[in-house]
Parts: structure tokens; C-alpha cells; sequence
């Protein structure tokens, strides 16, 4: 195996924009991170709720390696019927044992078997799953003797609830990645005992929106109350995502960091 391995791990990707900005960018930055694998979140895929079998199809040929899904997970018609005939697309592994879909994917990374796996988090979330720390917990116990190391994301509202799972899992696991509230934020880095960590890696999107949305009617939503149709934005497309270098010998990450691209031409 070589000494690092370089996972990016892509945050949400929102509607038409952020599928596009992927089949612009990503081949280059693949090469010119030389990275070895990559994951994304593609929950917010399909007009910025859910995904279906076409867009996954897509997401996989621009180049990313594995897709997780989240609380918006079955918010398209049909896609529970369509996942299973995805083996590298995975849904939150902390929902109901009935649910459709596989609870993790294990990624062979030059030689290292590398698992990614979702977990809910359960505060001022709508879809509820169990426990995310004894959800992550179990996993990783069904994981011994499969996989190498394990990337668990994490797609909660809290930034406690985030946080803390870090904590909870550093040493067990090579990151825990946060995603669901689209904005970066600056505390990347590496545990204590050698969990790769960042709070949330921001969407794949535009940012010239609220968290990828039209400012208008969500604005107006706030100042009346008053239900409105919350279209896709188009301006200030980026890919945003964490790098983790992860050494596989030391059995610990060694740098995570922000990874922010925007689209050619800075539409």
C-alpha cells in the first residue's frame, strides 16, 4: 500500500449546478490532487431533494467513486425501487433494517479496503433514525474482519451532535465527516488519537443562494410566513468537500483539509 491515501470527500451536491460542476471539474481535480478515491454526498442531487437512478448513473461516470445518501434519501418516486441495483451507493445505516438499500460500501483504495458509511444525526432532524453513536458503534463492529478502516459521515443539524461523534469515534475510525447544513466550516483537522475531523465540508452547489436555494422566496418565507415553490440557484457554482490524507501504516490521518472549486468562469 502506499504510505498515504488521499480520500475527498464531497459534500452535498445541490441540483443541476452541482451535478454539472462535476462533470466539468472533477477528472482535473482528481488528477491534479492525484487523489485515489472519491465519495459524495448525492442526497440533494435530483432539484435539490433526493436522488433517482439517472442522476446516480451520472454522478459515478463524472468520476466519484461512492455516493451516500441522507435524510432526503426517499424523496424521489421510485428510487427505493432503483437502489439496490447501485453497489457503491449507500443509505444512511442508521434507519430501519427494512429500508432498501445497502448500509455502507467497501472501497478497495491501492490495496486498502475502505469502508463509508452514513449515519442520521437525531437533533431538529425530520427523518429519524436510531442512535447515531451506537448506530456507528454497530457498524463498526459488523465491519471487523471486512475492512481495513472505516469514513463515517455524519449528516446532522447540530454541530454538537457532530462534534461530539467525533470525539466519541476518534481512533476507530480514519474521519468523521459532517454534512446536511451546506456550509463549510473551518475546524478540519485530526484528532487526538487519529480521526481525521471536519464539522461540516459545505455543498457542491451555488453559493450565491441560501444553502443552495433562490434568496428571494426563501427571504420572503421569513419575513411573512407564507409557503413558497424554493427553486435551485445558479450563481457562484463550487465544488466543496474535505481532503483527508490518510496513513495507512500509522493507522491514523494525518492532515483533513478544505477543498473549495469554483466553476470556470466563476458563474
Amino acid at each position: 500500500m502506499e504510505a498515504v491515501i488521499k480520500i475527498l470527500f464531497i459534500g452535498d451536491i445541490v441540483g443541476k449546478p452541482g451535478r454539472e460542476i462535476l462533470q466539468e471539474r472533477l477528472a482535473r481535480l482528481r488528477a491534479e490532487l492525484n487523489l485515489d478515491v472519491v465519495i459524495a454526498n448525492g442526497e440533494n442531487a435530483a432539484a435539490g431533494s433526493g436522488i433517482t437512478g439517472a442522476i446516480a448513473k451520472s454522478l459515478l461516470a463524472t468520476g466519484v467513486d461512492a455516493i451516500t445518501l441522507g435524510d432526503h434519501v426517499w424523496d424521489q418516486r421510485g428510487w427505493e425501487d432503483e437502489i439496490d441495483d447501485f453497489p457503491t451507493v449507500c443509505r444512511p445505516a442508521n434507519l430501519p433494517e427494512s429500508n432498501p438499500g445497502r448500509d455502507h460500501v467497501i472501497l478497495d483504495v491501492k490495496g486498502f479496503k475502505l469502508a463509508v458509511f452514513t449515519v442520521l444525526g437525531r437533533t431538529f432532524m425530520g427523518l429519524k433514525g436510531d442512535c447515531p453513536f451506537l448506530g456507528a458503534d454497530a457498524m463498526l463492529k459488523k465491519l471487523e474482519g471486512k475492512a481495513d478502516g472505516a469514513l463515517v459521515e455524519i449528516h446532522a443539524e447540530a454541530t454538537s451532535e457532530k462534534i461530539a461523534l467525533g470525539w466519541h469515534l476518534d481512533g476507530r475510525a480514519v474521519a468523521v465527516l459532517g454534512t446536511h447544513t451546506h456550509v463549510p466550516t473551518a475546524d478540519a483537522g485530526v484528532l487526538p488519537k487519529g480521526t481525521g475531523f471536519m464539522c461540516d465540508v459545505g455543498m457542491t452547489g451555488p453559493y450565491a443562494s441560501v444553502l443552495g436555494r433562490e434568496v428571494a422566496p426563501v427571504l420572503g418565507r421569513f419575513l411573512d410566513g407564507m409557503p413558497r415553490r424554493f427553486e435551485v440557484a445558479e450563481g457562484d457554482v463550487r465544488i466543496s468537500g474535505a481532503l483527508v490524507e490518510y496513513d495507512p501504516v500509522a493507522k491514523r490521518a494525518v492532515k483533513v483539509q478544505l477543498i473549495t472549486v469554483k466553476r470556470a468562469g466563476g458563474r
